[in-house]
């Protein structure tokens, strides 16, 4: 049965355009929201959220903006508010994985990482917040499990991802008297476009360890999103809901 729980709710996804992001945006689509899939550089992809969104009787734009830089964070909130005249829920979704092992680390790979991945989501939610309405809203935020576990090659994404997480306690308790819950979800290993790059035998081992019993897709994430973005999640804020399918071994 069709949900109607976010029924002209104004919903802005940060790298909506692909894999969890396109998830997200068709779910919270098809809970009645109207939808701003944003999106760097593949036009195509978004205009086909666009159209799978619209093709089921949704509404929805596409806005180019590379969440990294404050000029295009401006511009993406001015064609959201120009389009929809509000905001009530954000999703900060935009991030860049790319595998850099350790010693290769280097300042220019540190600072494109942390800024998609942490100043991206700080300075998106900054200009967003004038925008929502004095009843409240919502924003959620999206980690990873390796944010608590860390991994090979994964040195500076895990601690970007790390910080997500502290920032949604941060603005959970800066933005709870305006009635913004603030959530994160930290998803283990889903079935996506970069699960190809993984090194060998990490799938194999990871299906092994998850009590479910099958990895993750995109899909189940964006059912706790749309949980998150409900008024069902109204007095859950600051919270990070790790979702591995109980993978969850990194004591």
């Amino acid at each position: 049965m069709a949900r109607s729980d976010l029924q002209d709710k104004v919903a802005l996804i940060t790298g909506g355009s692909r894999s969890i992001g396109a998830a997200i945006a068709v779910e919270l689509a098809g809970r009645g929201a109207k939808v701003v899939v944003n999106f760097v550089s593949n036009a195509t992809a978004a205009k086909d959220v666009v159209r799978v969104i619209e093709s089921n009787g949704g509404t929805a734009i596409s806005v180019q903006a590379d969440v990294s830089e404050q000029s295009d964070v401006v511009t993406l909130i001015d064609e959201t508010v120009k389009r929809f005249e509000r905001i009530d829920i954000l999703v900060n979704n935009a991030a860049m994985q790319r595998r850099q092992p350790f010693p290769n680390v280097d300042p220019i790979y540190f600072h494109e990482m942390f800024g998609t991945n942490v100043l991206g989501p700080i300075m998106v939610t900054q200009a967003s917040l004038p925008h929502f309405p004095a009843s409240g809203g919502r924003i959620i935020n999206l980690s990873s499990r390796v944010s608590f576990s860390g991994g090979s090659g994964d040195t500076v994404y895990a601690a970007t991802k790390a910080a997500v997480r502290r920032l949604t306690r941060s603005f959970a308790k800066e933005l709870g008297p305006r009635n913004i819950t603030v959530n994160c979800v930290a998803p283990g290993m889903i079935e996506t476009e970069g699960s190809a790059d993984l090194p060998p035998g990490y799938r194999e081992r990871t299906l092994s360890e998850t009590p479910l019993g099958r990895i993750g897709q995109s899909d189940d994430i964006a059912a706790i999103v749309g949980f998150l973005a409900s008024g069902e999640s109204r007095w859950l804020t600051g919270r990070t809901l790790l979702a591995d399918g109980g993978k969850s071994d990194y004591w």
